[in-house]
């Protein structure tokens, strides 16, 4: 052996084994870790962590790639200052195909790379907002079932001038078991999510059902009153109820509030609640509106409710109602159909204001017959919509069927067929003469 071969001691024997056995053994502690949560943010910092004091780096980073942006977002960014992964977080970005990580996000292929500054790949800008100067790097793809997951990158060993191909091989394999877990961790997470969006709709639909009338028909002398909602898969705030507001007098209330959800259910609590304490007393439906409207002016920002009121004397059919920007309605009578489009308020709970009063004599046999934009917002599966034209041709054909308001829910229905419907369905009848 010639003098300018190096000698491999026992020592340096000795060393390198020490070195696969750590090498080993932070394999089996990322293993635990991993086992140990489901927590995607507290594993990947615990990952990466343990890397970075295993390969003796001066930092490390995940970049997570964002599939609505296309775009690599730092998840973990570890060095020196806990400030310097704040700014990469706040502030950098990567495309595809973009800095070392972009590539190897774009390929799929991890790289080994001894001097970075060289690298016509490198991307410079986060060692300019930090300060750090990047020497010697290993970026490798985070993959799984669904494909790119994101980047791992270990930055500049502490005792050498780069990298080994050795240091590639066992960060690859530590990657491997970090690309599993985060997978697993993200289900978990969108498990959690469905269930939490799941408990949610049931109870936003608890709440509707419990401020909705015991009974879907009441009768106030010679006025018949119906109502029923069909609510979607994400529950809205569709409402009505049917009240007596003073003696021989019948009031039929329908609204839709904004919002899905608890929100939107929750708004409906007030809403029902504070039309109760309103409508008690009096015959005016516009005062009613008006006094509602006032209530409602406290409400979060961007929440409101329209809505219709009408109120029939119970013997002679004399209707008077009021409108809150709530969508037209239907009058059927032997003689055909007619749409009802009256002066309208705006909204409740957007702005103070008087709503006008319409006055309608039914005669016996005459309907009333509202309905949310549920039922003409409606889509099939292809994304074509129902319009407030198709109801109405609907009722035209159908006018002298009894049951009409449970043939419009089902026209409605069986147009969107399978398809989820995006908000409730609710339809509610006055009729004169039982």
């Amino acid at each position: 052996m010639g003098e300018s071969e190096k000698r491999v001691t026992p020592d340096d024997r000795l060393t390198g084994l020490e070195k696969r056995v750590n090498d080993l053994q932070m394999l089996i502690d990322v293993s635990a870790i991993i086992s140990s949560t489901l927590d995607l943010n507290e594993l990947t910092a615990l990952v990466m962590e343990k890397a970075k004091h295993v390969m003796r780096a001066d930092a490390c980073s995940i970049l997570l790639f964002n599939h609505k942006t296309g775009r690599l977002e730092f998840d973990v960014a570890m060095g020196s200052d806990a400030r310097d992964g704040e700014i990469l977080k706040r502030h950098v970005t990567l495309g595809l195909g973009e800095g070392i990580a972009g590539w190897v996000a774009e390929n799929c292929e991890p790289v080994l790379v001894e001097h970075a500054a060289r690298d016509d790949r490198f991307f410079s800008r986060a060692d300019d907002l930090t300060g750090f100067t990047t020497k010697s790097l290993i970026a490798v793809p985070l993959l799984g079932r669904g494909g790119l997951l994101g980047v791992a990158e270990i930055l500049n060993p502490r005792e050498r001038d780069s990298f080994s191909g050795h240091d590639l091989e066992l960060f690859q394999a530590l990657c491997r078991q970090v690309a599993v877990a985060m997978e697993n961790a993200l289900y978990h997470k969108d498990a959690l999510e469905r269930q939490r969006l799941r408990q949610e709709l049931e109870l936003a639909a608890t709440i509707q059902r419990s401020f909705l009338p015991d009974t879907p028909v009441k009768v106030f002398g010679q006025i018949r009153l119906s109502g029923f909602t069909l609510p979607a898969r994400h529950v809205g705030g569709d409402l009505y109820d049917f009240v007596e507001p003073l003696p021989g007098m019948a009031g039929i209330f329908i609204g839709d509030v904004s919002g899905k959800g608890v929100s939107a259910a929750l708004f409906m609590a007030k809403v029902m609640s504070d039309f109760r304490y309103q409508a008690h007393g009096t015959a005016d439906p516009g005062l009613v509106l008006r006094r509602l409207n006032q209530q409602l002016s406290d409400t979060p920002r961007g929440m409101f409710l329209t809505a219709i009121y009408a109120i029939a004397d119970q013997r002679s059919g004399a209707v008077a109602l009021a409108v809150a920007g709530h969508p037209p309605f239907l009058h059927i009578t032997p003689a055909g159909v007619t749409v009802v489009n009256p002066d309208a308020g705006p909204p409740a709970g957007i702005m103070d204001t008087d709503f006008p009063v319409t006055d309608l004599i039914l005669s016996p046999g005459d309907r009333l017959i509202m309905m949310t934009d549920g039922a003409f917002d409606a889509k099939d599966g292809g994304g074509k919509r129902l319009c407030f034209d198709d109801i109405v041709s609907f009722a035209v054909r159908n006018g002298r069927e009894d049951r009409l308001t449970d043939l419009i829910a089902g026209f409605v229905t069986d147009f969107t067929g399978a398809a989820d419907r995006a908000d409730d369905l609710t339809i509610v009848e006055m009729r004169y003469g039982i």
